[in-house]
């Protein structure tokens, strides 16, 4: 998540990379429970809510931790209302992606993220992209190939373009959050989407619930509980770490996801999955590598053409 600028002298790399780790470490839990979820005969619908409404009273005493509820206010309040809307189905896509695919495979799809924001920032932000990062999109686009094994493989496609789905929203996402950290604090956008994610599918909840079971019920708050847990420790480590320096946790997800797919659901991904992960990952290091290399020369340069 991008944030406002940040204040050099609170930096603390080593605390917030260990913040990183453990917040992808909260998303990989959540999307086991996802997974049990689902197979336990849980509706699609009744995650995404319960999901986003069990965030709120964490990010609420967050809230007043931090200095009160008043820090919640937003004068942007269409543009949360479009971040929520893509925000939901981004979710729909990769919760689905989750349950359709084994852990290891919806994980590595999902790595995808960056090559679509290259792309978008080409037609959305009119970049300019040179031949590193068209380079690292065609290899990640490769890794996708030896994954999903078109016409060959063991991969369910529609799970596969389903995950690519959930990756297309994250990168769109991104470019809105870019928009958004303008004038809004994490907290804020966190907070409403969580909020408006509830009221945009509650009724789609109420048509599909169910009774549940003790131990369905666990599942739900859990999944509330962790993928909370790892937005806001995500969130809090870009507060002691650049976005550079921290992002590179963010593939530890792979090594979370095929020990709870080993563990839980005695999955282990194939061959062709470690080769294709090592294209998607080793794509995605390249581009947050190429862009923090061309803002930092951006900034030098604009502080020799000023003199200071």
């Amino acid at each position: 998540m991008t944030t406002a600028p940040r204040d050099n002298s609170s930096d603390r790399p080593l605390l917030a990379l260990l913040m990183r780790l453990a917040g992808i470490a909260g998303f990989a839990v959540m999307a086991a429970m996802i997974k049990l979820a689902s197979e336990s005969g849980i509706h699609l619908a009744e995650l995404l809510f319960w999901r986003q409404l069990v965030s709120l009273p964490i990010l609420l005493g967050w809230a007043m931790i931090a200095g009160g509820i008043g820090q919640l206010a937003t004068s942007r309040p269409k543009a949360h209302a479009v971040r929520a809307i893509y925000g939901v189905t981004g979710m729909i896509l990769n919760f689905g992606g989750v349950i359709l695919l084994p852990l290891a495979e919806a994980t590595t799809l999902g790595f995808t993220g960056p090559m679509f924001a290259v792309v978008l920032s080409i037609l959305l932000l009119k970049e300019s992209v040179g031949i590193w990062r068209w380079g690292a999109v065609l290899a990640g686009f490769l890794g996708i190939l030896v994954i999903a094994q078109p016409g060959g493989g063991a991969l369910p496609l529609y799970g596969a373009a389903v995950a690519l789905g959930g990756a297309f929203m994250i990168a769109l996402i991104s470019i809105q959050i870019r928009d958004l950290s303008r004038t809004e604090t994490p907290m804020v956008i966190v907070f409403w989407f969580s909020a408006i994610s509830v009221v945009v599918t509650f009724p789609f909840m109420l048509w599909m619930s169910q009774p549940h079971t003790a131990q369905e019920w666990m599942l739900i708050v859990g999944i509330g509980v962790a993928g909370t847990w790892g937005q806001v420790l995500v969130t809090m480590a870009l507060r002691f770490g650049k976005v550079s320096s921290v992002i590179v946790m963010d593939y530890s997800s792979i090594i979370w996801a095929t020990l709870l797919g080993w563990l839980i659901f005695a999955n282990l991904p194939p061959a062709t999955t470690w080769i294709g992960a090592v294209l998607v990952v080793s794509a995605g290091l390249t581009i947050s590598w190429r862009e923090h290399y061309l803002a930092r020369r951006k900034f030098v340069d604009q502080r020799q053409a000023t003199g200071t």
